[in-house]
């Protein structure tokens, strides 16, 4: 125990490190442990790292930052032990896909390995293995939160009455407007506009082979607003964020060529490789994106036009005109109901609405069906250009939720209060039963959990 609390000692370097202003700890600390949970030790560079980790994917850090990374921490350890005394497996393969999409997404961030490497101040393999034992006991915490709530009693219709009944009636969830809707989709003539974008490519590409520069190109022509400014560049990234056809035509290619057409559901693409390494490139593109014609528009709305009035006059159902008329394929087997492609619900949100169909619907009725309007479907990144009729089969009022309308809403709220409720017991429990060791360095933490501060050692212990 003595030698425990004197390795808990604080030089007075330390609390450098922890000044407000502070954002690393300074070059030449010699890395100490600063909590102690069971057999479990926590260091400063292990704080200090998920600190880096933080500024890296752009978030901002100080002081309260610090204490709640070590809260995290702390909490975590204690998950930990827990499941190893119940000896859980620790689920490889999922450990092995998000320790490639961190490395990944960092690489692609800081512009490459070296930056990587640098930015850390450790070689990549380093950083890999530490990562990769991070995500172990990561595995290990989220199955053992699992087995704590999957302990938990199933939620019954009395546990939400009894919610309701003890919940102050202003903290019930609120349910916000919902639309239940049905659409008619058309599509503009694609192959003609594949056609003629790609004869601008082509068109482009031959411009470049003949000495004008990409970058210029990019900057006058390319609809990537992202990259268009910086002459079509990405900067340094994985081949894994981008689309395959994008990543194949890419590693492809030796520096400085120029790519065939290549087509993603973004649009479609000219690609100049400028530097490659290993699964990484650097590389500038030209995106162009099909356009369509005002005849295409007036074709479109003219037939859409001439089925709202067919509906609306009773000749024909609006589910059988769906069936036989709409080129959407997701909606036209079931009578043209939408459906969220986020939750797969039959009811939408506003904020779930593409803005083109929200300013369509806004002002009708239940069963009115809006004039044609031009919007986007669900594919690629920003959708493809289509044309519709949407109707509004149903309005749901916003409204504070009731037993018998959202029972669904309800159960989730119910649901995710005794979660938290287990988890937190949890946590408190084996906070007042577990050796705990924390740094005097981090005394005027604001801990959300009281039971941490108790476990302060004082100084002069």
């Amino acid at each position: 125990m003595r030698n425990i609390l004197r390795l808990l000692a604080v030089p007075a370097i330390v609390a450098i490190a922890f000044s407000a202003h502070a954002q690393t700890y300074p070059k030449g600390l010699i890395d100490k442990t600063v909590a102690v949970v069971g057999n479990e030790m926590i260091s400063l560079s292990d704080i200090e790292g998920e600190m880096q980790m933080q500024r890296a994917q752009n978030y901002t850090s100080d002081q309260s930052t610090r204490c709640s990374v070590l809260e995290d921490i702390l909490s975590s350890k204690l998950f930990l032990m827990q499941a190893r005394l119940d000896s859980l497996n620790i689920n490889q393969d999922m450990v092995e896909e998000n320790l490639n999409n961190r490395i990944d997404d960092i690489r692609t961030k800081l512009g490459g390995d070296e930056n990587v490497e640098a930015y850390f101040g450790k070689p990549l393999f380093r950083l890999r293995s530490e990562w990769r034992r991070q995500l172990e006991n990561l595995s290990l915490t989220q199955q053992e939160q699992g087995q704590i709530i999957s302990k938990m009693p199933e939620i019954t219709p009395n546990d939400i009455r009894n919610y309701m009944d003890t919940v102050d009636q202003a903290d019930l969830p609120v349910i916000p407007i919902k639309y239940q809707l049905s659409e008619i989709c058309i599509y503009p003539d694609r192959k003609a506009a594949n056609m003629a974008v790609k004869e601008k490519l082509l068109a482009l590409r031959e411009r470049i082979i003949n000495g004008e520069k990409f970058s210029t190109l990019a900057r006058i022509y390319s609809e990537d607003p992202g990259s268009a400014m910086k002459g079509g560049e990405l900067g340094m990234a994985s081949k894994s964020i981008f689309w395959p056809a994008f990543s194949d035509a890419a590693m492809s290619l030796k520096p400085g060529m120029i790519s065939q057409i290549v087509e993603t559901p973004d649009g479609f693409h000219l690609i100049q490789v400028m530097k490659k390494n290993g699964d990484m490139f650097d590389a500038r593109h030209i995106l162009m994106k099909p356009r369509y014609t005002d005849e295409d528009r007036d074709k479109a709305f003219k037939m859409l036009d001439s089925l709202r009035t067919e509906i609306m006059n009773n000749a024909v159902t609006f589910q059988f005109a769906a069936k036989f008329y709409s080129q959407d394929p997701a909606t036209k087997t079931n009578g043209g109901q939408m459906a969220d492609p986020g939750t797969g619900s039959a009811y939408f949100e506003i904020d779930k609405l593409k803005a083109q169909d929200y300013l369509a619907i806004k002002d009708l009725k239940e069963g009115e069906i809006s004039k044609p309007v031009e919007s986007l479907d669900n594919e690629g990144r920003n959708g493809n250009t289509v044309y519709k009729i949407i109707r509004v089969d149903r309005i749901i009022p916003a409204h504070t939720a009731t037993f018998k309308e959202d029972y669904s809403e309800l159960m989730e709220e119910v649901e995710k209060q005794k979660r938290e409720e287990a988890i937190n017991n949890f946590i408190d429990d084996k906070i007042k039963v577990s050796y705990i060791a924390i740094d005097p360095i981090f005394k005027d933490c604001n801990f959300s959990r009281k039971g941490w501060i108790s476990k302060i050692v004082s100084p002069e212990e």
